[in-house]
């Protein structure tokens, strides 16, 4: 990617406290990017920073615009520019039927996972299209989910479905300025949420019946997006969709 030299690619990740997030922010550091992190609470990222010198903290939540904007006035004035943004934290949200889950659920789910990426998008595109030089990658995280939901998904499944059109739409809107995007849709990788939904114990089927899933390392699911981040600025990848082999993904039950 285009970057002013001598200069250290410059990354934004999301939710990078746990799971992908901190995995991604790791794979990056080790290969030398400057990461801004950012999470809800201080902790989790000063865990993942791991004391290295080119990682940054920034506490946020990101379905805030105040937040998000003090985020990235934060990372302009720490690194002067940015590469990269993986638009990571979510939220799984209610477990429920559509007649079962709350308003406010609904809407709580929805400002994580859609308008928080939104922001955050917009605040990095808005960066990456003012700097000199001009242009960025953004990442976002999708799921499985923006295929084919599980059962009793329904918020989670709708935002996902939606980052989807919020990666086509960016993707295009940044092609006069060299900002690409794309999104990763990661099915069964070794997190916290697989724990959430028994994957291990026997996640719940389309049929009713449950079933143990197989999972894969997230340090995998991390050194691919760390791929198609250092991928140079005349390649992009639309979507990627990364499972465990043999989960019930085609042909879910």
């Amino acid at each position: 990617m285009n970057q002013p030299p001598n200069h250290p690619r410059v990354a934004v990740v999301t939710g990078a406290g746990s799971g992908i997030g901190q995995a991604v922010a790791r794979q990056l550091l080790e290969a030398g990017w400057a990461v801004t992190l950012t999470g809800r609470r201080l902790e989790p990222l000063e865990n993942t920073a791991g004391g290295r010198g080119l990682a940054h903290s920034v506490p946020a939540d990101i379905s805030r615009h105040d937040d998000v904007v003090h985020l990235f006035d934060q990372v302009r004035e720490r690194w002067g520019r940015l590469d990269l943004l993986f638009n990571n934290a979510g939220t799984y949200g209610p477990a429920g039927a559509v007649d079962e889950i709350s308003p406010e659920d609904w809407s709580a789910t929805v400002a994580t996972n859609l308008t928080g990426s939104f922001l955050c998008a917009a605040e990095a595109f808005r960066m990456m299209r003012h700097q000199d030089p001009q242009g960025g990658r953004i990442i976002n995280n999708g799921s499985i989910a923006a295929h084919s939901p599980r059962p009793r998904s329904v918020a989670y499944t709708a935002t996902k479905h939606a980052i989807t059109g919020l990666t086509k739409s960016i993707e295009l809107d940044g092609r006069p300025y060299g900002i690409t995007c794309g999104q990763i849709d990661i099915g069964n990788t070794s997190t916290a949420l697989m724990d959430t939904l028994g994957v291990d114990a026997g996640a719940l089927q389309a049929d009713g019946t449950r079933r143990v899933e197989p999972t894969f390392p997230v340090e995998e699911a991390a050194r691919t997006v760390l791929h198609i981040a250092q991928l140079p600025a005349s390649a992009s990848i639309g979507t990627v969709v990364m499972t465990a082999s043999g989960m019930p993904f085609i042909g879910r039950g």
